[in-house]
């Protein structure tokens, strides 16, 4: 079930990143019960991209890759990192919490050679780093992908921007075929 307030948030949010590293807002209106959000078209997400990845470069799961791959990869998560960068860089900074490959669009068209943008800042939360350095606080229950969440997050323990970079990691390893860790959502 969608939380309305976290609808909310994530129109707030939107409308504060006006950038090319986050999908465009457009509009937003609410009819009867329902709250609509006008956004940039993306054609795809890192998700569908990662699926079909090493099919399209003509390689089993777990081969190597090869240069053309490795560098379009990199060329990948660099923009991502830029993304990540833009948002934590803003004052107050803030933080997505919920990074992972579904947020993650390319876009088909782009005049200024960026192809990544994110999205879905439902979960995500203003931080001011000269009040506070860490948040209190855990993602909201059964919404996040614990998948890449923090532990810190996870565990309820002050958390700051670095939470986001832990997701990055899984992402890049994600990107790269590298296996970082087993993921044991039991643990």
């Amino acid at each position: 079930m969608i939380d309305k307030n976290q609808v909310l948030r994530e129109v707030e949010s939107l409308i504060k990143v006006r950038s090319e590293y986050v999908v465009k807002y457009y509009n937003s209106w609410s009819e009867g019960k329902h709250l609509y959000i006008q956004m940039e078209y993306c054609s795809q997400n890192l998700k569908n991209i990662l699926e079909v990845k090493a099919h399209v470069f003509d390689r089993q799961p777990g081969d190597p890759m090869n240069c053309y791959e490795y560098l379009i990869s990199c060329e990948i998560f660099r923009e991502i990192l830029q993304c990540v960068q833009y948002l934590h860089e803003l004052n107050p900074q803030i933080i997505h919490r919920d990074l992972k490959p579904d947020n993650i669009l390319i876009v088909k068209d782009v005049g200024n050679g960026r192809f990544v943008k994110l999205c879905d800042f439902g979960l995500a939360t203003v931080h001011d780093k000269d009040i506070n350095y860490n948040t209190c606080g855990k993602h909201t229950t059964g919404v996040g992908t614990i998948k890449y969440q923090a532990p810190e997050i996870g565990h309820g323990t002050p958390y700051g921007h670095k939470a986001d970079i832990y997701s990055l990691a899984l992402i890049g390893g994600e990107i790269f075929d590298l296996i970082l860790f087993n993921y044991d959502p039991d643990k």
